[in-house]
């Protein structure tokens, strides 16, 4: 984000951060035990700031002029959340490896400062996302279709490799393969989750975790050991879009959680894209949906980083991969023969029976006269160089060609 005016919404929070960097590191313990006072909602802790200056002022303010502020049962809560050992507290976070960013601080990510209902502050395992790099969610379906499956890869690993940082709710399916498919093409990806950064949730995705810290950031409103409760993840969609330029929807049914992240983007005036299916598959019934409303078209990442590039990122170098937009077979150097290449082109991410392959090759000029036994042959030489795969008794493509 180019040169971002870093204003930190005193006209949402009725206060305005003055403090050097040396005074926001003495606020860090207070600011975070103000983060964790229960039944205070953010506008109450905004005329807290407001008032009385600072988090160490709240602190230390006596219960008379409080009073002014909190009912009775806020009261209770703050004074007795006083009684904890806020510096040990402090310290224990940073020995988890755990950062605490609140909304005022230097380093809150720049997108989300002009967000409405901008987090309070940011809990965060690994680094956060650069405000100077481009940025895009990919969200979709948890249980995805093949064609969902390639497409959350292929897009993810294809943008990170154009310096895209990946941005999305480590969630299974779609989520978590555009960001393991980011993390093994170098790339840097960042998971908003609805608990605490500390918790791996799913636990599957345990391994990915691990390499989303090195190589981005785990990131959560939520304090350190929160559980991953139903009614947390979608308050957490407005992270996922507002840390990005853009968000792409990779599958959808038409009542899917993933079109919340869809309606905190246009809210955030961010761009919208979705990738087409077929009419007839019901994952793909959002996204179509999302179409007809005037998303754009995900047809490629090349096409999407175009689009972007010419109406979101001008003038600012778009890093362009080498081998976007090759044919894949070919791009990994896969010889395959003239009638390899014809039986290839009957195929699709979807499967079909070796019935519908035989009775497709009656009208190819070069397959019609093969044997069943010669057109096993084929797809057994397809599958073994990885061009094809079996499902049962029904073959599909690896990649769409």
């Amino acid at each position: 984000m180019d040169n971002m005016t870093r204003d930190h919404g005193n006209t949402e929070t009725g206060w305005e951060c003055q403090f050097t960097e040396e005074e926001m590191a003495k606020q860090q313990p207070f600011i975070y035990w103000l983060d964790r006072v229960e039944r205070l909602g953010k506008t109450r802790k905004y005329e807290l700031l407001a008032a009385f200056g600072s988090p160490e002022e709240i602190y230390c303010a006596k219960r008379e002029s409080l009073s002014h502020f909190l009912k009775e049962d806020q009261l209770l809560t703050l004074e007795t959340s006083r009684n904890r050992d806020i510096m040990e507290a402090y310290e224990r976070l940073g020995e988890q490896g755990i950062s605490f960013y609140p909304f005022y601080h230097s380093q809150y990510p720049g997108r989300l400062l002009h967000i409405s209902d901008k987090p309070f502050g940011l809990y965060v395992k690994g680094r956060l996302p650069e405000d100077e790099k481009r940025s895009i969610a990919i969200v979709g379906a948890r249980n995805c279709s093949e064609y969902g499956r390639y497409l959350a890869e292929n897009f993810g690993e294809q943008l990170a490799a154009a310096g895209v940082q990946i941005v999305s709710g480590f969630a299974k399916g779609v989520d978590g393969l555009a960001q393991a498919a980011a993390i093994r093409t170098g790339g840097s990806s960042f998971a908003v989750l609805g608990c605490g950064v500390d918790i791996c949730y799913p636990s599957a995705h345990r391994n990915l975790y691990e390499q989303i810290l090195e190589r981005g950031g785990i990131l959560s409103t939520h304090p350190p050991g929160t559980p991953p409760l139903a009614f947390h993840f979608p308050p957490r969609n407005r992270i996922i879009s507002g840390l990005s330029d853009a968000v792409l929807v990779i599958e959808a049914r038409q009542k899917s959680g993933t079109l919340i992240t869809v309606d905190m983007a246009l809210e955030q005036g961010r761009e919208v894209y979705a990738v087409p299916g077929r009419v007839t598959d019901r994952l793909s019934d959002g996204c179509n949906s999302l179409l007809l409303q005037g998303a754009g078209a995900a047809l490629s990442p090349t096409q999407l980083l175009q689009e972007l590039e010419e109406d979101l990122w001008s003038g600012r170098g778009m890093i362009q991969d080498e081998c976007v937009g090759e044919v894949p077979f070919k791009r990994k150097g896969i010889n395959l023969n003239e009638e390899e290449q014809e039986m290839l082109k009957l195929l699709d991410l979807y499967p079909i029976s070796l019935d519908q392959i035989r009775l497709m090759m009656l009208s190819e000029k070069l397959l019609k006269k093969l044997s069943l036994s010669q057109t096993m042959e084929i797809l057994l030489n397809l599958t073994l160089k990885g061009c094809v795969k079996r499902e049962g008794g029904c073959y599909a493509l690896c990649e769409p060609l």
